[in-house]
């Protein structure tokens, strides 16, 4: 008779409903599928995850994530941190002055709390893709003023290697890319003022030619 429990037990749709959940699926629709109410197989599930605490784990490994769409607002602060970023050579700073750099930093954030999650939108990654290690955090001025002069270096071993100059976009060359990206950006400081003499000056010394870029067709200039 106890035998007889026991395999009526195991044969009922409750061992069904908790070999389901292991696999990833909510509650609501394995009631669905099953014709249970949600109720019930909740109830079922609870004394189940009782007597083996590890499904909860196996469920959650086994749900697929949801990733939304970014919102409107977010895209636009994604091509503002980019622009940002092509017109300064650097990442917002977290002790910057300025509220517009102060919210970039505070988007910034979040987007690599998300990246570490796993549930960063692919289109935000995609967007911040141009902007070489974002996703680590910046370590202050010393990195920047250390990234720029590696920068400097690359540049000035590609162009004494023959190479023509970076383009930062129309371009699928990463490599290219990145320093395409960095001159363009010296030359947006530059033609605004804000770029430090010295370093127009160094710029001068080890990049002749540095402010007009690639020549176009007809005679023009390109970047």
């Amino acid at each position: 008779m106890a035998r007889d429990a026991v395999h009526s037990r195991r044969s009922a749709p409750y061992w069904e409903w908790v070999e389901m959940y292991r696999r990833g699926i909510a509650p609501a629709k394995i009631a669905a599928v099953c014709g249970a109410g949600v109720t019930t197989v909740r109830y079922h599930l609870q004394i189940a995850a009782k007597r083996d605490p590890g499904i909860r784990g196996q469920h959650a490994a086994a749900t697929p994530v949801t990733v939304p769409d970014p919102s409107e607002a977010s895209l636009q602060k994604m091509q503002d941190l980019v622009a940002f970023y092509q017109a300064e050579g650097r990442l917002p700073a977290a002790h910057a002055e300025s509220s517009h750099e102060q919210a970039l930093v505070s988007w910034l954030y979040r987007q690599r709390r998300e990246s570490a999650r796993g549930t960063l939108s692919p289109i935000v990654r995609d967007g911040l893709s141009v902007i070489p290690g974002w996703e680590q955090p910046s370590r202050g001025k010393a990195a920047d003023e250390a990234r720029w002069q590696q920068r400097l270096k690359e540049v000035e071993a590609l162009r004494k290697a023959g190479g023509e100059w970076p383009r930062h976009q129309k371009t699928d060359d990463p490599q290219e890319r990145t320093l395409g990206v960095w001159l363009h950006g010296q030359r947006i400081n530059y033609n605004q003022g804000k770029m430090a003499p010295e370093k127009a000056s160094l710029l001068d010394d080890v990049l002749p030619g540095w402010r007009q870029g690639r020549k176009r067709s007809g005679g023009r200039r390109d970047s």
